[in-house]
């Protein structure tokens, strides 16, 4: 993920341990973080659920419900609004900095994605969607990546209808984050159904088999 022309041209940098460069608008505020030497417990809390996606570098993050882990770029985290994050930078310096962005993303806009989501495509167990209340981490996919650096560009542009363009990004963004969401819970719930169902056998073989060429006829077979 690369950081805009733009952003690394009118940035100024204040401090050595998460310096941060925002932008803001109408339903979100982009924040970029850069640390440049070592540090440990820094402490991070957004009032609005946020979106942390690392850029370069490597952070340890300490979260509630989690174990401490490493949080390298090509990777994201959504967290509720109010909750708070424990990073150490183990890696951070001058010469190759740790960089991350966090946006924040309006409980209003949101919650409009959501009911759109819920006329217009319906979960198929019925239930509604919903409003994250715990932390997600998770690999960005290409789609999730694409549409992260489009509004690293967007963010930092000079355009007056950038509003325009970054509302339909964040709302395409909330859906496949969502989207996403909703497949490792029904992956990790059909892996811990204790009967065995089919469905789970094919999902543990393909698993255990990625490296390897399926076939769709011989899943099927299972």
């Amino acid at each position: 993920m690369k950081l805009s022309d733009n952003f690394l041209e009118g940035r100024r940098l204040e401090t050595m341990v998460e310096n941060q460069t925002s932008y803001t608008m109408n339903n979100a505020a982009m924040n970029v973080f850069e640390t440049h030497e070592q540090a440990a417990s820094v402490l991070l809390k957004f009032e609005q659920p946020v979106l942390a996606s690392m850029i370069q570098g490597k952070k340890i993050m300490h979260l509630r419900d989690y174990e401490a882990f490493d949080f390298l770029p090509g990777e994201s985290l959504v967290l509720p609004a109010n909750e708070s994050m424990c990073i150490d930078f183990p890696e951070a310096m001058a010469k190759n900095p740790t960089r991350c962005l966090a946006m924040a993303i309006s409980e209003d806009k949101i919650n409009k994605v959501l009911q759109f989501m819920n006329e217009n495509m319906p979960k198929s167990t019925k239930e509604a969607w919903g409003l994250m209340d715990y932390n997600f981490h998770f690999v960005n996919d290409r789609g999730i990546y694409q549409i992260i650096q489009r509004l690293l560009f967007l963010f930092s542009e000079d355009h007056p209808s950038k509003d325009i363009f970054v509302d339909n990004m964040l709302r395409e963004l909330i859906i496949r984050i969502l989207q996403t969401n909703e497949r490792k819970i029904y992956s990790n719930t059909t892996l811990s159904i204790k009967k065995e169902s089919r469905l789970t056998e094919v999902i543990r073989y393909i698993r255990n088999n990625v490296h390897k060429s399926l076939n769709v006829d011989d899943l099927s077979k299972m």
